[in-house]
C-alpha cells in the first residue's frame, strides 16, 4: 500500500510517498481502508523531533493520527463494529511509527467509532484529535451553562470545537482571534476578543468580572494573563494544552486521549447539528508535505484535509 513516509527527524522536505506493508491487525484491532486524515501541529511537530523527549520513535514514521474510513477487516475479540462501517478516530499508538497518512490502516478498537452520519469523510477526519482535545478540556473544566469561558485560539481546530461544545452546554464563550477570524468566531457562537497587548482590558471589556473557565492553547504570558482573569471563586479553572506550568497556578495540563464514548459524544452533537467542522483547505496524500507547509504558516481558519483512497 502506498503511505507518506519519513525516515529522519526534518522539516516537510523529508516526506515522501512510498510503498509499505499492509499494516497486521491484532485479536482487538480493526482493518480500515482510509479515505481521509488531517493535519494537525503536532504532527509536523513529532517530524522536526521537537517531541523526542517525549515520545518513541521508531523508523521509518508513517505520520498523523486522525482517520475516517471503512471497516475491510476485524479482529476476532472486536465487538460493536463490522465489515463495512464507517469509522472514524484517534489512533494514538504506544510509539510513533504506523500513523494515519496511508491507505490502510490497522486500528485498536479503543480509538475508532462510528462517524457521524451527517459528516462526510473529509469532515469526520478533521474532528477526532481537536475535538476530543476541546471535549476532555471543557469535561476539565466542568464547563456549563452558567459559565463565561475564554477559549484562545479560537479559529484554530481545538478553539472552534470547544467554542460550539461550551455553547451546546449553554455557557457564554470568549474566544481570541485575530481581527480577520472574528466574523468566523462569530459564526460559531462566541464573542471574539482580538489577540495582543490590551487583550485582558478588552476580555474585562466584555465580561467585567471576569470569566469562570479558560481554555489555554498558547501557554508563557498568555496563560499568566488569563489565570489572572478568573473571577472570584473560579480559582484553578483552566486548563492548557501547551503548558504544563498550568498546574503551578492551580490548573490542569491535558494530553488528549483515545476514547469512544468522547468519539460517540462528538458524532452526537455534528448530527444533532450543533458541532459544524470547516475545513480549510485539502490536499491529496502525494501533497502532505505542502499541507505540513500550509500548517506551518500558522493562522489556519479551521481544519486541513488530507484525502486517501476513492
Amino acid at each position: 500500500m502506498k503511505a507518506i513516509t519519513y525516515r529522519e527527524y526534518g522539516s516537510p522536505e523529508v516526506l515522501g510517498l512510498t510503498e509499505v506493508d499492509d499494516p497486521k491487525i491484532g485479536p482487538d484491532w480493526v482493518a480500515v481502508d482510509v479515505r481521509a486524515s488531517s493535519v494537525n501541529p503536532v504532527d509536523w511537530k513529532i517530524a522536526s523531533g521537537g517531541l523526542d523527549a517525549m515520545l518513541d520513535t521508531v523508523f521509518p514514521v508513517v505520520p498523523g493520527w486522525d482517520v475516517a474510513g471503512v471497516v475491510t477487516q476485524v479482529g476476532p475479540a472486536v465487538t460493536g463494529l463490522a465489515v463495512g462501517d464507517e469509522v472514524y478516530g484517534y489512533l494514538r499508538k504506544d510509539a510513533v511509527h504506523l500513523g494515519t497518512y496511508a491507505e490502510k490502516v490497522g486500528a485498536p478498537q479503543r480509538c475508532v467509532t462510528r462517524k457521524p452520519a451527517n459528516a462526510t469523510f473529509e469532515e469526520a477526519a478533521a474532528i477526532p484529535l481537536a475535538g476530543l482535545t476541546a471535549l476532555q478540556c471543557l469535561d476539565a473544566l466542568g464547563v456549563r451553562a452558567e459559565d463565561t469561558v475564554l477559549v484562545h485560539a479560537a479559529a484554530g481546530g481545538v478553539g472552534m470545537f470547544a467554542v460550539q461544545i461550551a455553547k451546546a452546554r449553554g455557557a457564554r464563550v470568549l474566544g481570541t482571534a485575530s481581527q480577520d477570524n472574528h466574523a468566523f468566531v462569530r459564526s460559531f457562537g462566541a464573542e471574539p476578543v482580538a489577540y495582543g497587548e490590551g487583550m485582558t482590558e478588552r476580555v474585562r471589556a466584555l465580561s467585567p468580572t471576569g470569566v469562570s473557565a479558560v481554555l489555554d492553547t498558547q501557554g508563557g504570558d498568555t496563560l499568566t494573563e488569563s489565570v489572572a482573569l478568573l473571577a472570584d471563586g473560579s480559582t484553578g479553572r483552566v486548563v492548557s494544552v501547551a503548558d504544563p506550568e498550568v498546574a503551578s497556578h492551580g490548573g490542569r495540563y491535558v494530553f488528549v486521549r483515545p476514547d469512544v464514548a468522547d468519539l460517540t459524544t462528538l458524532a452526537e452533537l455534528v448530527d444533532a447539528g450543533d458541532l459544524r467542522v470547516e475545513i480549510a483547505e485539502t490536499f491529496p496524500l502525494a501533497e502532505t508535505a505542502r499541507a505540513w507547509e500550509r500548517s506551518m504558516e500558522g493562522h489556519v481558519r479551521g481544519k486541513l484535509v488530507i484525502t486517501v483512497g476513492r
